[in-house]
């Protein structure tokens, strides 16, 4: 039998970052993953800022950016009329916008964080997970050995495992279990259900090696968003690269739409032809890799936790691809989980501090969930609004698209309506303070009575804050010897960080004391513009930081601001000690002896 503190199910995104993670907060663990390998499934592709920012902590964004798409090759999404076939303005586009940080050129996204948003289907990126967690913890990544039983005492929980190459069974027992395997086995065996939020359509998806350079324009698109006048619903393209993107990659993803409950049995033989009628593209050669379908749907699990097991990504919630909010919110997931388990485990945080992940994310995801579908919806509603539907002949449909750039005047207020439509679809690319600042309200932070800054529009616009509960603000800042780094960089594994201001000594001698005595994992330090340990050069701290220069502000390891005090306390060592006290669901004393 093995024991070990944690066990990992499942080898995806969610699993294998839980593992990495797990492994910088040196947690001995195992993972398992039923199959043999890696997902041959391309569908999550889209890497936000969060989660490059959570994978370069465990070593693999560097890897990961050297195999993405080139930032200059995603800064935009577009919508087109058709896409081949014999129609002059067949391929024409509707309308284009920025996506996603613009490639990393968008101020906004830049001041957020020190990462760029990435794009790797996930086909390539597993591998590069599965070979990074492989590096942190070798000998304990087992592939093609499944789950087939799981039952929970007061104090661990025994698992039985099927090595599938082999035939044999045997036992893990683990403190606690993080399921990450889609869904597929866990919840059932802990009876956990799911809730449905929305159905919007069925989905057929090919994979293929195909060129469509002759057909397809704009090098800067990543998602192509055709309008098929044959079909009169969507077709879905989006390229794969591996060594060109853009109109020349080697490699796409066409996914195209069916209406829920289509009575029809389709083949993939007809999913083919389907996909070629619609797109017009005759018998252009592909070259199909794999035909896969789906339902695009968002759902939730009934419950995050089950006694001593975790569920994170897909196993607790699964999205429509639309927004890229599925894989990202996974990686987030075992974030916040993963460093709240080590703590424990190491006897920093009592038990209680686990309550806190359900809380936390829930809301989170929930919230991306609907976001998911919401953008799905918004993409019918710009069809229905062209007036492309399935029940219109070709001909209806296409002169139905020409009236979007005809210089009839009577059609003027229908390309308006149409164009404002298309601009609200910003929601789903520019969704900023979706994927970056969201926050958290539970246990594990401590509320200074502050409100939330007013925010013209929570969808799109990131308001850096550190009120308890926020994300930490991103800040270059500099060293004595002038040398750079971004604020994340300073909160280490599994480790608390106190941020003073300039006059915030009493503020580092209390965290020191308690970090030499109490047995909190604490590093301090203070950050100004003239005066500090570290320095901000241009400001961008003293902007953000919402404090006073005898200030202090107290962050998790997973960087979520826990607490804050706006200046100076008259006894900094009990109310930073109060402090960590809530946080850690523990009693934190300062030592006696210990200065005020």
């Amino acid at each position: 039998m093995n024991r070990v503190p944690v066990l990992v199910v499942g080898g995806g995104g969610a699993g294998l970052t839980a593992s990495m993670l797990l492994a910088n907060l040196d947690i001995e663990h195992l993972l398992i993953n039923s199959r043999p390998g890696t997902s041959d499934l391309p569908k999550a592709h889209v890497l936000n800022l969060r989660a490059m920012e959570i994978l370069d902590d465990v070593g693999a964004a560097d890897r990961i950016s050297e195999k993405s798409t080139p930032p200059e090759a995603m800064a935009a999404t577009a919508f087109y009329a058709g896409f081949g076939g014999d129609d002059p303005d067949a391929g024409r586009r509707i309308a284009k916008l920025q996506s996603w940080g613009a490639g990393g050129t968008d101020g906004n996204w830049r001041e957020a964080s020190p990462m760029i948003q990435r794009n790797l289907p996930q086909i390539r990126l597993e591998p590069l997970l599965r070979e990074r967690a492989e590096e942190l913890s070798p000998g304990r990544i087992r592939f093609n050995h499944e789950l087939t039983g799981l039952e929970q005492s007061g104090d661990a929980v025994l698992a039985t495992v099927r090595d599938n190459d082999s035939g044999e069974q045997y036992e893990v027992t683990a403190d606690y279990v993080i399921a990450a395997d889609g869904g597929r086995t866990v919840p059932g065996l802990l009876g956990i259900e799911y809730e449905g939020l929305g159905t919007v359509s069925e989905t057929a998806t090919l994979h293929v090696s195909a060129d469509f350079s002759d057909l397809a324009i704009d090098d800067d698109v990543l998602i192509r968003w055709t309008i098929s006048p044959v079909s009169g619903a969507g077709v879905v393209m989006v390229p794969m690269g591996p060594e060109k993107w853009g109109p020349e990659s080697e490699e796409w993803v066409i996914h195209i739409q069916y209406l829920v409950g289509d009575p029809r049995e389709i083949t993939d033989e007809e999913v083919l032809a389907d996909v070629r009628s619609a797109m017009e593209i005759g018998e252009l050669p592909m070259d199909i890799h794999k035909i896969s379908r789906w339902t695009v749907e968002a759902v939730l699990a009934s419950s995050f936790r089950s006694g001593r097991v975790f569920l994170v990504g897909d196993c607790a919630h699964k999205h429509p691809p639309t927004g890229g909010l599925g894989l990202t919110s996974a990686i987030h997931d075992v974030h916040n989980l993963t460093w709240k388990i080590a703590s424990v485990l190491k006897g920093e945080a009592g038990e209680s501090l686990l309550e806190t992940y359900e809380p936390e994310r829930r809301p989170v995801v929930a919230r991306n969930a609907q976001r998911s579908l919401e953008n799905a919806i918004n993409h019918l509603g710009t069809m229905a609004e062209i007036g492309v539907t399935p029940e219109n002949s070709t001909e209806e449909n296409w002169a139905a698209m020409k009236r979007l750039w005809n210089e009839d005047p009577a059609d003027q207020e229908f390309r308006e309506k149409v164009a404002r439509g298309a601009r609200s679809q910003s929601m789903e690319f520019n969704e900023l303070n979706v994927e970056y600042g969201y926050a958290y309200d539970s246990a594990a932070v401590v509320p200074d009575g502050s409100p939330p800054a007013p925010n013209p529009d929570e969808v799109r616009i990131y308001l850096p804050s550190t009120r308890p509960g926020s994300p930490l603000p991103h800040a270059w800042l500099d060293d004595l010897e002038g040398n750079r780094q971004p604020i994340k960089d300073l909160v280490r594994p599994g480790r608390f960080l106190l941020i003073a201001g300039e006059e915030g000594d009493e503020w580092l001698q209390a965290a020191n004391d308690l970090a030499g005595s109490a047995k909190v994992p604490l590093d301090s330090l203070r950050i100004g513009h003239i005066d500090g340990d570290l320095f901000d050069p241009q400001l961008t701290w003293i902007r953000n930081r919402g404090i006073e220069p005898d200030g202090a502000i107290l962050v998790r390891p997973d960087r979520f601001v826990a607490w804050r005090s706006m200046s100076s306390a008259s006894n900094p060592g009990q109310t930073l000690a109060k402090a960590l006290t809530s946080v850690l669901g523990r009693e934190v004393h300062m030592p006696e002896g210990a200065a005020a």
